[in-house]
């Protein structure tokens, strides 16, 4: 695994940014707007998943923006077997899809956010701004879809979950609450603000989510949250 990158506020270069997109025009378009934030630097574009797994880690982004629908190798694919290797490389799925399918499965594979392809320059900005304070960013509306997937799927009868549930049924009600502050992206600090509790208290909480689901990221664990309630 790549060592951790550095905490925001001690960063001095320019965040590193790729593109993964087979569209040569929306690669040629997003580093244009991409220079144009500032303390953002693009340092590589790519037109296939297979090229990005060959040649990203010599990249050495802090962020990646990656198309999901791609000939051959598509964009779940890239990120998850990019992200075993380079735990500290982030990923922000940008797309134009928005089923909760492709929403999951990208956050399982490891993504840390997910946007839509017409979501604005300032939004665009916002999500890497949020990335690099170690938030989940997407679009309101599909942070919408994913908690009402949330309070609408029912949980199956406990004789018909799969084994793997059993750490989801371990999760307390206020620890279940913070989950679903995690999935709509707010940061640590924010949620404990919205709940009254202390920094710490959130941490800690969050930390036994992780260890419960058995899991290292907030991406994982709105997965895997999600996938032990589906039937």
């Amino acid at each position: 695994m790549t060592a951790s990158r550095p905490a925001p506020e001690s960063r001095r270069e320019p965040l590193r940014i790729a593109i993964v997109d087979d569209d040569p025009g929306v690669r040629r378009t997003l580093e244009q707007t991409i220079d144009h934030f500032p303390g953002c630097r693009c340092v590589a574009g790519y037109g296939s998943g297979e090229e990005a797994v060959r040649r990203l880690p010599a990249a050495a982004p802090d962020i990646v923006l990656m198309d999901i629908n791609m000939p051959g190798l598509d964009g779940i694919g890239c990120v998850r077997q990019l992200k075993a290797e380079h735990d500290a490389m982030e990923f922000i799925m940008l797309t134009v899809y928005e089923d909760t399918e492709s929403i999951f499965k990208a956050l399982s594979a490891g993504a840390s956010g997910y946007l839509l392809k017409r979501a604005a320059p300032t939004e665009l900005e916002a999500a890497i701004r949020l990335v690099e304070a170690g938030g989940s960013p997407m679009t309101s509306h599909i942070a919408r879809k994913v908690v009402q997937t949330f309070r609408q799927e029912p949980a199956p009868p406990r004789s018909k979950r799969p084994e793997t549930a059993e750490a989801d049924e371990a999760l307390t009600p206020r620890q279940q609450e913070i989950l679903e502050h995690l999935v709509r992206g707010l940061l640590y600090k924010e949620i404990a603000a919205a709940l009254g509790v202390s920094y710490e208290t959130v941490n800690n909480h969050i930390r036994q989510i992780y260890r419960k689901l058995h899991i290292r990221s907030r991406s994982q664990a709105i997965a895997k949250y999600y996938a032990n309630r589906g039937p």
